[in-house]
């Protein structure tokens, strides 16, 4: 480590890891496939790892994070870390390599469930949840962490261990999914005092292995906690700093405000300290009125590892110099990892340079980094002097003037009684239609089509030729199975916030900009960098020529505001709100245009708007007036008759369940973020305690992620359980996400499973209700 006496240290907190050109993934899927070896796969990730810490160490930082690699999902790797194997897998260890066993727990199979996939602080990324339970029992594995860092150290290069710290870890889990088997009214937090040894024990391992520093991550004190958590993290904290053998400690905070987790840190003997100060912008001041904080290293996270936007290097350098008066000892760092940006800048040939000259991707973050401490420590040059320029490009004067514009009455519509009774005497669906939630797989053959396309070696009449074959082959494969509602399977599409990116303009796409989201998942987040207009179009023309295959309504599936917001990297130079607002005009106009190209119901998806939730409570409010402002200023335009649906995450919280409701959506479609039982039991609750959706309800009864197919019995029986507590002529049937990631072998026998266990209800219904019939 870099003392203060040498200059001021630099470090990032994590880095990207699915190799610059996707290596990982395409090794993962090859594996999967089984068209490579383990061996093969297992290549592939030493040399993602090994560029990793040879290309940050040539870059001149003074510390090198380690064990960030991951060939699935890092938090499932920690809690493998520590041993932590769910019951319900543990049968299946003896019988699986290694490898297979680690990867069916991410994606389960026919006859096991894989563990939740889980939204991780607000980021683009998923996690897949740990499960303990009160017989949990933990010991140490840390032979792939201790491989990487010796590995390193033959080349000369000390690694800083990353771990994801034991308060954390045990707040990112949930109790086992095995039902009366745990006793009422464990918590995760109550394995604390079997957990803390095992990391006492990795300690004194890494300590004799030679490494000065290990870092401990804890995101979850980013957000709310009660009293007892707080007293956890207090008490872990104390056992660790004063254990016999160990490096010293740096605790990280990503993600927000560290909050009361900061004093109880300062007050430790913890040496080190890491601040998303990009997120939460600590006012030094303040930070001198912490009791001890002058006596730790303070890692200074002023770079924003989660968005791509540079950092304005004179108010920055100053502020890090305000900084080091409270914090002698500090290291300029990233405010999180850098696992949610693209790896490097200059191979995106096309982003107009306006644009591109106030960008920065992984590569040119961890040169920022750099620069500063180097800065800080010499003393800035001329250019660290000279102010920012003034930005002009980003600006339309019709759109600004549009949203200047907007009154009340474009986010009402008719009261939904009245739309219900429109609605039905326009569409006559059955009792508890069956549907899906729009995306479909894609064949190797389209994909390989749209690729030419942008290559220019296809010409579009015949990309179109080839996307109408597919769409036609989804509307009949629907109608077989005997779906209500058709979609028409997106099949022109990328990823859905991309697609709609590209035809707005405010929007920048790039080429190589790819970002993980779990396991090989990858999107690549478009930037909105101005005022959001849409010149024209986007699906309609897809979406009515599928309708003009069939007699069967066909819904019009357009991406939310919020979610298109959330799924970019976003200008910071104006208020989230009005770049919200922006965005939805330009849905706005999608949803008229497809209403009047005669699509009686359009889905607008906004899973995100529970996704963006402010970690505190703090803000929480306003960020939901308008966030559900910005989707009833996109689905206003529209006459009574026309049925908008949403997609979104259910959450067990009041406040966002009043939000869903104030949407005014005439059907939600509920995405299961921990397990279809869940959101039903949610549900029930909610309308125990006379609250809840009044609307139209699809509680997401068939699990979109799993390779399981369900049976028509269970279905039944979700279905039916959903029937207890919303009244029938609200319920819809439907899987909780879309099927772009499954096989046409799953989906169908599934797909035809939930229209059987639909019609049965439907039948037990008429027959209750004419019993002589």
């Amino acid at each position: 480590m870099a003392q203060s006496a040498d200059g001021y240290g630099s470090s990032v907190l994590g880095y990207p890891r699915i190799g610059p050109h996707r290596e990982l993934k395409r090794a993962l899927e090859a594996y999967w496939h089984g068209s490579s070896s383990k061996e093969e796969l297992l290549q592939v990730g030493r040399d993602i790892q090994e560029r990793t810490f040879d290309e940050l160490a040539a870059t001149g930082l003074t510390q090198v994070p380690g064990n960030t690699f991951s060939f699935y999902d890092h938090v499932l790797d920690n809690a493998l870390l520590f041993g932590a194997v769910p019951a319900r897998f543990t049968p299946l260890q003896d019988q699986l390599d290694p490898l297979d066993f680690y990867f069916t727990m991410c994606r389960g199979r026919p006859d096991v469930h894989p563990l939740e996939l889980v939204k991780f602080f607000g980021t683009n990324y998923f996690y897949r949840q740990p499960e303990v339970d009160e017989f949990t029992e933990f010991s140490l594995h840390a032979e792939h962490l201790l491989d990487e860092f010796d590995r390193a150290m033959a080349r000369g290069i000390e690694l800083r261990p990353v771990v994801i710290g034991p308060v954390s870890l045990l707040l990112l889990s949930k109790v086992g999914s095995i039902p009366g088997e745990v006793a009422e009214g464990f918590g995760t937090l109550d394995l604390l005092d079997k957990l803390l040894p095992q990391y006492e024990a990795l300690f004194e391992i890494l300590a004799k292995r030679g490494a000065t520093c290990v870092q401990l991550d804890e995101p979850s004190f980013t957000s709310d906690r009660v009293p007892e958590e707080l007293a956890a993290f207090e008490k872990a904290y104390q056992r660790l700093s004063t254990s016999a053998l160990r490096p010293r400690l740096l605790v990280t905070g990503q993600y927000g405000d560290f909050g009361e987790a900061l004093r109880i840190l300062a007050a430790s003997k913890v040496e080190a300290i890491g601040l998303d100060l990009a997120s939460y912008r600590v006012r030094p001041d303040d930070l001198a009125e912490i009791p001890g904080i002058r006596r730790k290293r303070l890692y200074a996270g002023v770079i924003n590892g989660r968005n791509v936007w540079r950092a304005e290097p004179r108010m920055t350098l100053t502020y890090l110099s305000e900084l080091a008066k409270v914090c002698p000892d500090l290291v300029v760092s990233t405010g999180t990892t850098l696992l949610h940006v693209p790896y490097d800048l200059l191979v995106e040939y096309e982003i107009d340079g306006n644009v591109a000259d106030r960008l920065s991707f992984a590569k040119q973050k961890v040169g920022e980094v750099v620069s500063l401490a180097k800065a800080l420590t010499e003393g800035p040059s001329d250019k660290w002097r000279q102010r920012p320029t003034e930005v002009h490009f980003k600006q339309k004067h019709a759109v600004r003037q549009r949203v200047y514009a907007l009154t009340d009455d474009m986010r009402t519509r008719e009261p939904y009684d009245v739309r219900k009774r429109a609605q039905q005497e326009k569409l006559g669906l059955p009792l508890v239609p069956a549907t899906t939630l729009g995306s479909f797989p894609q064949s190797t053959e389209l994909r390989q089509a749209r690729y030419e396309l942008g290559q220019g070696r296809l010409d579009w009449d015949d990309y179109k030729v080839a996307v109408e074959g597919e769409i036609e082959r989804t509307i009949r494969l629907q109608e077989d199975i005997g779906l209500d509602v058709l979609v028409h399977g997106e099949h022109e599409r990328n990823d859905m916030v991309q697609f709609f990116a590209e035809m707005l303009e405010g929007f920048a796409s790039t080429h190589n900009g790819w970002v993980q989201i779990y396991g090989s998942r990858c999107v690549r987040p478009p930037i909105l960098y101005g005022d959001v207009a849409r010149p024209g179009p986007i699906s309609v023309e897809w979406v009515k020529y599928a309708q003009s295959l069939t007699d069967k309504p066909v819904k019009g599936m357009v991406t939310g505001p919020v979610t298109m917001i959330a799924g970019s990297f976003v200008r910071q130079d104006q208020p989230l709100f009005d770049t919200a607002d922006q965005v939805a005009l330009a849905i706005r106009d999608e949803v008229v245009d497809l209403e009047r190209a005669g699509i009686g119901i359009i889905q607008v998806d906004e899973p995100a708007i529970r996704e963006l939730l402010p970690l505190r409570d703090k803000g929480r409010a306003e960020y939901l007036r308008w966030a559900v402002g910005a989707f009833r200023l996109a689905t206003s335009g529209v006459k009574a008759e026309t049925q908008i649906h949403t997609h979104i995450s259910y959450s067990g919280q009041q406040l966002v369940v009043d939000a869903i409701e104030e949407l005014d959506a005439d059907v939600t479609a509920i995405v299961a973020t921990r397990s279809i039982d869940w959101v039903i039991d949610a549900l029930k609750g909610d309308v125990s305690e006379g609250a809840g959706l009044t609307h139209g309800v699809g509680p997401g009864i068939y699990e979109s992620r799993s390779a399981r197919i369900p049976d028509i019995d269970e279905l039944d029986e979700l279905l039916s359980k959903a029937a207890a507590i919303i009244d029938l002529d609200r319920l819809w049937a439907n899987p909780d996400g879309g099927l772009k990631t499954r096989h046409y072998w799953q989906l169908e026998p599934s797909l035809r499973n939930l229209v059987a266990a639909a019609r049965r209800v439907r039948r037990r219904a008429l027959a209750a209700k004419h019993p002589d019939a």
